[in-house]
């Protein structure tokens, strides 16, 4: 495997460390060959708190699949989420000087580069810059305006900044591991490579990203990212309602959550218990399942009911045609979807991985959706690279390191 093109994805979680492995083809299709998870500790609700215990969160779920898959990780895509994670719109407008006023890539990177010189503090830092359309002199809502004419070439982007420390800790905390970081990706951003079809994008339609300490959210219409945003709260928060409910450890409520958790209560529950073990010598306890259900759907809908207000304050609601897409542990708790939907009133799935061979099995469930899709995010960089500079061309002739942005296409998804 040492002459195959590997790509890397490392979900770094507030509950859980996913490494997936990718073995590129010439054609860029992905085969996953190695896939590795471990508990994480040092972070809370997406940051770094602790650099030595997110090492070792790390390195455990690097030598998993690394034994899996029979290679050395030197590289890796790295998810990052968290409140520090900030979004925005701009626009850049340039004059297009080719021979002919026929409008180039030249031109294109250029508006690109403009839009995204904007004013930060000294302790944010861009992430992503991701185009939206471009208007060429009056014409607007176009796609690629390369070959067209015109004399005023104007693109819209969406910036996604971070806190630049907890960037700097992520980077620190991986290549501590002894393994080097590609780029980081937004986690919502990288689970919809994984989880979304180009007519899902087109219609329009969001992304909900149940974490175990934050809920992140993307919105894509017309193609295109829209909005990005984070809540706090997640599966972490359903596990210590649970714990603090049934009087039970966390590590136990955990796997009651996942093992008897529903958003669906139903006239069965009433006659149907759980054993909880005893606290402190306590004897073991029988506790009703719906006892458990109401525990569980109370802190559900509340996260479904804040991720709602903040679609409905993005006025992009009544654009959401393919409705939203669920993805996290905690979009495969019983009842979920249907909770979702009626608290959203649009369509809801749970998002299932994709567009892979290899270890399908594994990673085809929400719980692996940001790992498979930082695989992809950066296979497509890769494809862009490749096509841009030639085999072997590096991100490094580009303009856009020049200025240590990526631009993210969101056209041509593997």
């Amino acid at each position: 495997m040492d002459n195959k093109r590997i790509v890397v994805g490392l979900d770094i979680g507030t509950s859980k460390i996913d490494v997936v492995i990718g073995e590129v083809s010439e054609n860029y299709e992905v085969r996953i060959v190695g896939v590795g998870t471990s508990p994480s500790d040092g972070l809370r609700k997406g940051v770094v708190v602790n650099i030595d215990a997110t090492v070792k969160s790390v390195q455990k779920a690097i030598e998993e699949a690394e034994l899996m898959a029979g290679i050395d990780v030197k590289e890796v895509y790295v998810g990052v989420a968290g409140k520090h994670i900030k979004s925005l719109t701009a626009r850049g407008i340039v004059a297009v000087t080719s021979r002919g006023n026929e409008i180039t890539h030249a031109d294109v990177r250029r508006v690109i580069e403009q839009a995204s010189t904007i004013n930060l503090p000294t302790d944010r830092e861009i992430v992503h810059v991701i185009p939206q359309g471009y208007a060429v002199d009056d014409q607007t809502g176009i796609k690629d305006p390369v070959g067209m004419n015109g004399v005023r070439l104007e693109g819209d982007v969406h910036i996604v900044t971070a806190n630049t420390s907890s960037i700097q800790n992520i980077y620190k905390s991986v290549e501590r591991a002894g393994i080097k970081v590609a780029d980081v990706v937004l986690q919502p951003l990288a689970a919809s490579y994984a989880v979304l079809e180009k007519d899902e994008r087109e219609l329009g339609v969001a992304v909900l990203d149940i974490g175990g300490g934050t809920s992140d959210l993307a919105i894509f219409v017309d193609d295109s990212i829209r909005y990005t945003n984070c809540l706090d709260l997640g599966g972490e928060n359903v596990t210590n309602d649970v714990a603090m409910g049934i009087s039970t450890p966390k590590e136990r409520a955990e796997e009651i959550k996942r093992k008897w958790g529903a958003c669906k209560i139903t006239s069965l529950m009433h006659d149907e218990f759980v054993t909880v073990p005893g606290v402190g010598g306590r004897e073991d306890k029988q506790v009703a399942k719906e006892f458990l259900a109401k525990i569980v759907r109370a802190r559900m809908a509340e996260i479904f009911q804040l991720v709602a207000k903040d679609i409905q304050r993005t006025k992009l609601k009544e654009k959401l045609g393919a409705g939203i897409v669920m993805t996290g542990g905690c979009a495969m708790i019983s009842g979920a979807t249907e909770l979702a939907e009626e608290i959203f009133k649009m369509p809801v799935k749970i998002g299932q991985p994709r567009k892979t061979s290899g270890l399908t099995d594994t990673v085809g469930t929400p719980l692996h959706a940001t790992g498979l899709g930082l695989v992809l995010y950066g296979v497509e960089k890769l494809k862009q690279e490749e096509i841009e500079f030639g085999p072997g061309g590096s991100k490094a002739q580009g303009f856009l390191d020049s200025v240590k942005k990526f631009v993210t296409s969101l056209k041509n998804y593997i």
